[in-house]
């Protein structure tokens, strides 16, 4: 302008958000820009709601900033993050709307691996032996029953004391208590493992400290992981819990629904056992997965 001023609105408490969402102009991308300008109005407004202090918002910065140096390749703390604030079942929520009768997501959890190995079908994915013998078995069916030949269960767990092979490096065998198994045509599946326990999710990080900081807990209940895969069907990703196990109220990722609450059941009968090729006494528990054709 003529007389050395701009036009350049001001940056108020008022106009915050709107000045940071009109400066991204003609985005490329467009479902990028509406996902962030939805962010922006959602964190201007939590920072007027709480109104933080310089050293509040310095230590939230620490915080994310210790949360990113706690990630590598074998644990990610942002995934953790995302689980004790709900956000992940939320997103899995919006994105896995089934029917009734189909099994149901939860969440994957931060100790997912790729490459577990493929285990023939009745065999064990303990590699050190350690716990009480579970006999798992079940049926993988679409919605009217019929059996799904090919299916594959990628199947993950704790140990007997509530740690993953990730997690004790060393001390477990690698891939402990990993295996894949794929269905026959008549969909049935079993194999043999050790019966979970609840276990504490990590604590010595940042997540851990927050969890701490706001009274909860961090034990899970006992469960066994689980992603089954067909062509043609959507896949699960899901756990299936241990009926008594007094944590399930308090899952402090919010994973427990009341239909993946399975029963297990004890046996001391030596000579089932003896069938089952496992040492007595042992652990059964039967569950099915109940697939739904792709959209896709």
């Amino acid at each position: 302008m003529a007389d050395g001023r701009h036009d350049i609105p001001s940056f108020t408490e008022h106009t915050s958000a709107d000045l940071v969402i009109e400066r991204m102009g003609a985005a490329p991308d467009a479902r990028l820009a509406e996902v962030m300008a939805s962010v922006i109005r959602h964190l201007h407004e939590v920072v007027k709601e709480v109104e933080p202090t310089y050293e509040e918002w310095m230590a939230a910065i620490r915080f994310l900033t210790e949360t990113g140096q706690k990630c590598d390749d074998k644990r990610q703390e942002f995934i953790l993050l995302s689980d004790v604030l709900g956000v992940s079942m939320l997103v899995d929520a919006i994105n896995t709307r089934r029917p009734e009768g189909a099994t149901e997501n939860t969440v994957l959890g931060p100790f997912h691996v790729d490459g577990a190995p493929d285990r023939d079908m009745g065999g064990t994915i303990s590699e050190d032996g350690l716990g009480v013998p579970l006999v798992v078995g079940g049926r993988v069916t679409d919605c009217d029953g019929n059996p799904v030949a090919g299916a594959v269960i990628d199947t993950w767990q704790a140990s007997h004391d509530g740690f993953y092979d990730v997690q004790q490096p060393g001390t477990q065998p690698e891939h402990n208590l990993r295996g894949v198994f794929r269905t026959g045509p008549d969909g049935r599946f079993t194999y043999k493992t050790v019966k979970p326990t609840f276990y504490g999710i990590p604590d010595d990080g940042p997540v851990g400290q927050l969890l701490h900081g706001l009274g909860r807990g961090n034990v899970r209940p006992a469960h066994l992981h689980y992603l089954v895969s067909a062509p043609g069907f959507e896949t699960v990703t899901t756990h299936i819990f241990v009926h008594d196990d007094p944590h399930l109220p308090t899952d402090p990722v919010f994973g427990v629904k009341e239909g993946l609450i399975r029963e297990f059941v004890f046996h001391d009968d030596a000579e089932k056992a003896a069938s089952l090729g496992v040492e007595n006494p042992f652990w059964t528990v039967e569950t099915d997965f109940v697939l739904t054709p792709s959209s896709g």
